[in-house]
């Protein structure tokens, strides 16, 4: 026994004696190891009669322990300590600045979402929601849409299979929209209706999805020159240029009548198409915006209004197309790819909230 209690004395001292982690877990490995001298002296009570295991175990035991008690606590001694020079080594000098954060970015298409609900708010908008998935009735009949029109075909609308007799379709503009307030809400009414759309179309200035905003202005003696007024004054903010000119073109919508393709004027400054100026001028040229109109008065009796007591007007123009304008992008494609380059280039800070005091677009 007097060789177990020698051994034990100078394993404690050695492990007393480590200065390192790795000194203290080479010794773990010689006493406690597959091949350690602890290790070996337990080897050595399988063959023992009971007897000689009842005399000798006692104290082989009680050197396991001790070493292991040992070891732990000089390993947790030795780790304090480490983490204690660490903490002396390491100041932080909060004076210095942070490091820079990785930092996303708002998509141009809710940036311009937001300069537009900007804009028509300070011209007395608010702002009107409907779902996209959206019933025949709302989207077609209701707006004046023949059942033989073009607007309806498969090839140009995304249908669902009938329920219950009811034809159901994701929305083709989000006209349903004004149906929907004027038949909830007492006149007058002036709202504007931003949300997605889908279209059978896919190209570089047509996706299958995207992005429109419609207004409407509900209201007793509505003309089409307040209808001017308000998309030149619209227009002026959102560009934030003064010498915008529109042109107004008699067309053809069936939800309203009459019905005005807008075109805006344009100049060609070093090859880009820059909005503003005449487009009758030299080097100039007019571009299409917007479609609006004067509210249809069968709309207004299918949302149980009295055409003769109340008018309006109402337009509609592509978000994604007036981002492509302002922001000089050139392919519609682009917005929906997800390439971090384009949203980078594109992106604008989530602390750059549109406002008319600092510029729409600054």
């Amino acid at each position: 026994m007097t060789e177990i209690s020698a051994l034990k004395a100078g394993l404690i001292a050695d492990i007393d004696a480590a200065v390192t982690l790795d000194a203290l877990e080479a010794l773990r490995v010689g006493a406690l190891g597959k091949s350690g001298v602890v290790t070996g002296l337990l080897k050595t009570l399988g063959p023992m009669s009971p007897e000689e295991r009842m005399e000798k175990g006692p104290p082989i035991q009680d050197l396991r322990e001790s070493v292991t008690a040992a070891l732990a606590g000089k390993k947790a001694a030795l780790e304090q300590a480490a983490l204690g020079a660490k903490l002396a080594s390491e100041k932080v000098d909060m004076t210095l600045p942070a490091d820079a954060a990785p930092q996303g970015s708002v998509h141009a298409v809710s940036q311009v979402m937001d300069e537009l609900a900007e804009i028509f708010a300070d011209l007395g908008f608010s702002v009107a929601t409907g779902p996209e998935i959206e019933d025949d009735w709302h989207n077609f009949t209701a707006l004046n849409i023949p059942e033989t029109h073009p607007a309806r075909a498969m090839h140009d609308t995304f249908y669902f299979p009938d329920e219950e007799g009811q034809k159901m379709l994701l929305r083709t503009h989000t006209s349903p929209v004004q149906i929907r307030t004027m038949m909830t809400q007492e006149p007058p009414i002036r709202i504007i209706a931003p949300g997605r759309v889908y279209r059978s179309d896919s190209d570089a200035t047509h996706t299958p999805m995207f992005h429109q905003i419609e207004g409407l202005v509900i209201d007793k003696g509505i003309t089409l020159g307040h209808l001017k007024w308000t998309l030149e004054t619209f227009l002026k903010a959102f560009f934030e240029r003064e010498d915008i000119v529109l042109r107004l073109r008699p067309s053809y919508f069936p939800f309203t009548e009459p019905s005005v393709e807008v075109d805006v004027g344009y100049t060609l400054t070093n090859g880009q198409r820059v909005i503003g100026g005449d487009g009758d001028a030299a080097g100039g040229g007019w571009l299409e915006v917007l479609g609006s109109g004067m509210v249809n008065r069968r709309v207004i009796e299918a949302c149980g209004l009295d055409p003769d007591e109340w008018q309006g007007f109402a337009f509609g123009t592509g978000v994604d197309r007036l981002a492509m304008l302002k922001y000089g992008m050139n392919d519609l494609r682009a917005f929906f790819d997800g390439d971090l380059r384009w949203l980078k280039h594109y992106g604008f800070s989530a602390l750059d909230v549109p406002t008319l005091s600092g510029g729409v677009g600054a």
